[in-house]
């Protein structure tokens, strides 16, 4: 008979097993002590009601201390068959609190946990009505005062925000907050999404022409309905605007767009925030509970102050206003930036005709597409994942599983073979003049993104123009002065100008709220986005989270959505389930709110 006592599945079924009782008795030292010297357990909502890694034995202990009693976890249950590799378990597994059911990933070294995740994914008693539990839709019978689903659905276009006040209100109507509500609304959270653009999907179909997504299909499926299996692996915006589009219809969000949000304040004496919106030229008082803020990964354009801007006869603009390259074949065009867009906006330009410099000021990280999605995401994000088992689902809960502490030192042997294996484009671009690196301490491109939003190029086709010459580069210097005809640049040069293209990026996402609220309520919240790693852009102390994002911030009843598609897809079931909580009554007793170190 085959011995199964040192199975992977035994091993972690028997770590939980003593885990839960040790819980259950209420013996913190003991449940402390299944942890190693060097371990994380990091909590999406269910223990903590916060996004939130402990790091270390005593971080534990004191959120055991706090939070045990309350949660009562039990029911602790390894899903499937546990693996091991390099002395390390890993096993899936579901659990239950007091008021919620769970899922979680456990990795264990030498029989001790080095990594725990522990996520919420429904509230008992209110749960999503799917599978089994789904409505009929049908009203079978005779009822003189039947409704049609359409007769319902527009009794409530007619009557929340108006006679009725949604509980949530989002602000921001791309990828987040259409994601965010799609959550909601199957939870039965009566939400309005309000954006500014017209339809659902115009914030990518406004950008510049030969914009496509530079991550993967399968990195970027919306909630509960992933694209079709014959979706391009990388979208272009216009077919991703109209994916979005109708998405808002099918999943029948209350989607008011041309709606501009201009003014909000909190009613201290009702809890509830009043915020006045126009929609459609008229002025509308709308009364949410929460107000969410979901305007995407960044703030406002950033617009460098220039001296000589007013004197140029060219054209100038952001790159979030780029409207693309047609009109510039034969003319002299100058991007300042090295970053995503701006190596984008080179490659169009110069496909189009157009003389093109690249003004890069500070270093860049290249990642080559085909070397990122195999060395980076294929594991988790592919067609083999995908054959592998490793569902949407999965892949984001073990992307979740690895704490922000031990990512970046995971993440460099991936960029050293990179460094490897695209040596001759790496040396060319060098030879080029261009700046390169990868990251202060080699983690590459995720770490940057996380860190700071910025500093990188997803390399689709542009590095080789820059390589071989035909998108002109100018590294290391900036533009000082802008004259009619033309750019002085930090060195003394003039180069000929007849557009300048700010490909500068954009500010903190707290910006938002300075001008919708108040500078202090800002200021209140703190910095969003960044870990806290003291990396360029990202100042210390070490926070361990994103800050403010997807979780209760030091405002009550504001919070923070987005990110890049994978981001929103998997923190809105969280942020749903926190707002459903709170709708419905249940305590939220948050551990620890993340303090503010920076504010804008």
């Amino acid at each position: 008979m085959t011995d199964l006592s040192n199975h992977p599945t035994q091993t972690a079924s028997a770590w939980l097993a003593d885990f839960q009782s040790a819980l259950e008795r209420r013996d913190i030292d003991a449940a402390v002590a299944l942890f190693e010297a060097d371990s994380y357990w990091r909590d999406l909502v269910a223990f903590t009601w916060n996004i939130r890694t402990q790091e270390g034995p005593e971080a534990i202990r004191k959120m055991l201390e706090a939070r045990l009693a309350d949660t009562r976890p039990t029911a602790f249950v390894v899903e499937g068959d546990a693996t091991e590799a390099d002395g390390v378990v890993e096993a899936w597994f579901t659990f239950e609190t007091a008021v919620a059911r769970g899922r979680g990933h456990l990795r264990l070294r030498n029989g001790k946990a080095w990594t725990l995740l522990t996520t919420m994914t429904e509230l008992k008693g209110f749960e999503e009505h799917k599978g089994e539990g789904r409505v009929k839709g049908a009203e079978h019978g005779a009822n003189p005062q039947r409704k049609t689903w359409l007769e319902r659905r527009q009794q409530e276009a007619e009557t929340l925000g108006f006679t009725e006040q949604p509980y949530v209100l989002i602000v921001g109507g791309g990828q987040g907050g259409i994601a965010l509500g799609a959550r909601l609304r199957r939870l039965g959270v009566p939400t309005i999404i309000v954006e500014k653009n017209a339809r659902p999907g115009d914030s990518w179909r406004k950008r510049y022409k030969s914009l496509c997504l530079h991550d993967p299909v399968w990195y970027d499926h919306l909630p509960y309905l992933p694209f079709p299996d014959d979706w391009p692996v990388f979208s272009p915006k216009d077919k991703i605007g109209d994916w979005l589009e109708m998405y808002t219809k099918v999943m029948e969000l209350n989607y008011w767009g041309s709606t501009t949000a201009k003014k909000a304040r909190f009613d201290e004496a009702k809890k509830e925030w009043e915020v006045v919106v126009e929609r459609d030229g008229r002025e509308i008082t709308l009364r949410p509970k929460q107000l969410v803020f979901a305007l995407g990964v960044s703030g406002y354009p950033n617009l460098p102050k220039i001296p000589g801007a007013e004197t140029f006869e060219g054209e100038q603009h952001h790159s979030s206003a780029h409207p693309g390259p047609e009109a510039w074949r034969g003319k002299k065009c100058v991007v300042l930036g090295s970053n995503n867009s701006a190596h984008d906006i080179c490659a169009a330009l110069w496909e189009n005709g157009a003389d093109v410099t690249m003004i890069q000021r500070s270093s860049t990280h290249i990642a080559p597409s085909d070397s990122l999605m195999e060395l980076a995401l294929g594991g988790l994000y592919s067609e083999a994942a995908l054959k592998a088992g490793v569902t949407t689902d999965k892949a984001d809960l073990i992307f979740a599983s690895v704490p922000y502490k031990i990512m970046a030192p995971m993440q460099v042997p991936v960029y050293e073979e990179m460094k490897r294996r695209d040596a001759d484009l790496y040396g060319r671009l060098e030879k080029a003049g261009f700046l390169l690196d990868f990251g202060v301490d080699g983690s590459g491109l995720f770490m940057k993104y996380l860190r700071r939003g910025s500093g990188y190029y997803i390399d689709v086709g542009a590095s080789e123009l820059v390589a071989n010459g035909s998108i002109k580069l100018r590294s290391g210097v900036t533009i000082e002065r802008i004259n009619p005809k033309s750019v002085t640049l930090s060195d003394g040069s003039e180069l000929p100008a007849d557009l300048i293209v700010y490909a500068t990026g954009y500010g903190s996402m707290n910006g938002w709220l300075a001008e919708l609220i108040s500078p202090e309520v800002a200021d209140k919240v703190g910095k969003v986005w960044g870990l806290g790693s003291d990396t360029p852009k990202d100042p210390g102390p070490w926070e361990g989270e994103l800050r403010n994002m997807w979780k209760p911030t030091q405002v009550p009843q504001l919070w923070i959505h987005g990110g890049n598609l994978h981001q929103s897809r998997h923190y809105s079931q969280f942020l749903a389930l926190q707002l459903k909580a709170r709708m419905e009554g249940l305590p939220t007793p948050v551990y620890e709110t993340a303090p503010v170190h920076h504010t804008r």
